[in-house]
């Protein structure tokens, strides 16, 4: 931790690193009971992407209560810096999530 705070390549925020530290712990143990990561996290859809429908980018919320859920899941876990709205982003990047808007071209 003391190295990575003098490391100017990255954000030198004592939390953050001793987060992303106890972040990978907790990852690998996640990895261990489930098998995979991606096995955890998806089973909190079925194993299958959430479809939306928004007609506006104002029509789609940064949080929902299943990435509430995942969230409290993650932090009795052990994960730090993971709130709902993180955890709602990384459902729509990794495809968990479709909220493209009607009209895109990605639909």
């Amino acid at each position: 931790v003391e190295r990575l705070m003098q490391d100017a390549g990255i954000i030198r925020n004592g939390m953050k690193i001793k987060a992303a530290v106890s972040n990978a712990r907790a990852f690998i143990q996640i990895q261990k009971e489930f098998g995979s990561f991606s096995k955890y996290i998806w089973d909190f859809t079925g194993g299958k992407p959430i479809v939306n429908s928004p007609k506006t980018l104002s029509d789609i919320a940064p949080t929902t209560p299943l990435s509430d859920t995942i969230s409290k899941d993650l932090k009795k876990r052990g994960f730090k810096f993971v709130g709902s709205t993180v955890v709602y982003a990384h459902m729509q990047a990794t495809g968990m999530v479709n909220d493209h808007v009607l009209d895109c071209w990605r639909r």
